[in-house]
């Protein structure tokens, strides 16, 4: 089994019961096909650095799991058909990285702390 982290853009003007019905059809497909997920972080609405589909910014969900290599074509595919999602993004790992979270408030707080 491999590791892979799997983010998804969606759309600005989506509603949370949106969102929360996108988290939900797309953790289950990875827990459908025996994929195991090690954390799910909802990252908010972000600027985007271009325009998408007439979208200045987008609501990022981000996953970190771990399955075989067939769910990520299965998760592919049904984001392609997805009118709610703009992009979508998948790497694999060797190890992942489950300490980290890079969209924590509480981390900037205390970086920003420590420069003072």
């Amino acid at each position: 089994m491999n590791f892979y982290e799997h983010t998804i853009v969606a759309r600005q003007d989506a509603s949370k019961t949106q969102l929360k019905q996108l988290e939900d059809k797309y953790s289950s497909i990875i827990e459908k096909n025996e994929g195991k997920i090690l954390q799910k972080q909802n990252w908010g609405l972000i600027n985007l650095a271009y325009i998408i589909k007439k979208n200045k910014k987008g609501n990022y969900i981000h996953y970190k799991f771990q399955s075989k290599p067939n769910v990520v074509n299965e998760l592919e595919k049904n984001e392609k058909l997805d009118k709610n999602i703009l992009k979508y993004l998948t790497i694999r790992y060797k190890k992942l990285d489950l300490d980290t979270n890079y969209f924590d408030n509480s981390v900037k707080e205390e970086s920003s702390q420590k420069g003072k």
